[in-house]
């Protein structure tokens, strides 16, 4: 991450995060979100699987309710109280019309100015040379993400969601996505950095399943020292914009 950043905008109100699995949004995200809910900003959740083959030690049946109230948890750490689970199946989400039409519902309850997700990319960098590839629940959730932006505005997609009170939503200006490779804006988390790393150390379950030595607060501090550099600031999240209506 070589070329400078800029500031991400704050003329918004209202955001809603989608992503695959609980944890997800604490590898860096939280801290933003952090940053937002303090200034009055307003942010939900929506977790696409319950992360339940996410723990090899535990059963699924019992990984998911474990999952979901550490994510809960985590969540209320940075300020968010709405969180929504999709019950996709962990591991295996396909990317099609039933995925984007269970997005474009909560688009459209929430009525979010913008969006956050992660890179759908195949792959994504851990440093210089260094790439890791994209898990397939990722990618599928990203995609689905950036078509449900625009399904929420047309009332003719999904149609059906009509009859459950849902009228279409096209306030939102644009999707955010962390992870990315080319990012173009970041958000300054010096001051949240310590908030975030405890949202990601709540999920001590599945942390603990991972089976290495991981410590959330040096993966952070050297995650968002990155990004800083190219803000300008000591620690940021970096996000690449990608606008949904034209000038």
């Amino acid at each position: 991450m070589n070329q400078p950043l800029e500031p991400m905008p704050d003329d918004w109100s209202r955001a809603l995060a989608v992503v695959a699995h609980p944890d997800d949004l604490e590898y860096g995200a939280a801290g933003a979100i952090a940053a937002w809910t303090r200034a009055g900003k307003t942010v939900g959740y929506v977790i696409v699987t319950d992360g339940e083959a996410g723990i090899d030690g535990i059963s699924p049946d019992d990984a998911a309710v474990l999952r979901q109230k550490e994510q809960v948890a985590s969540a209320a750490i940075v300020g968010v109280e709405d969180v929504t689970f999709l019950h996709h199946p962990d591991g295996i989400v396909q990317y099609g019309s039933d995925l984007r039409r269970d997005i474009t519902r909560q688009i459209r309850r929430s009525r979010p100015d913008i969006l956050l997700t992660a890179t759908p990319a195949l792959t994504y960098g851990l440093g210089v040379g260094q790439r890791i590839l994209n898990q397939a629940d990722h990618r599928a959730v990203g995609i689905a993400v950036l078509d449900a932006a625009r399904d929420a505005a047309n009332r003719w997609i999904f149609p059906e969601l009509l009859d459950e009170g849902l009228e279409p939503w096209g306030g939102t200006t644009d999707v955010y996505v962390f992870g990315a490779d080319r990012p173009s804006h970041a958000v300054d988390v010096t001051g949240t950095l310590a908030v975030g790393v405890e949202s990601l150390r709540t999920h001590r379950v599945y942390l603990d399943g991972l089976g290495r030595d991981f410590d959330p607060e040096a993966f952070l501090r050297g995650f968002t020292a990155h990004a800083g550099t190219a803000l300008g600031v000591h620690h940021a999240v970096a996000f690449e914009r990608i606008r949904l209506q034209g000038v």
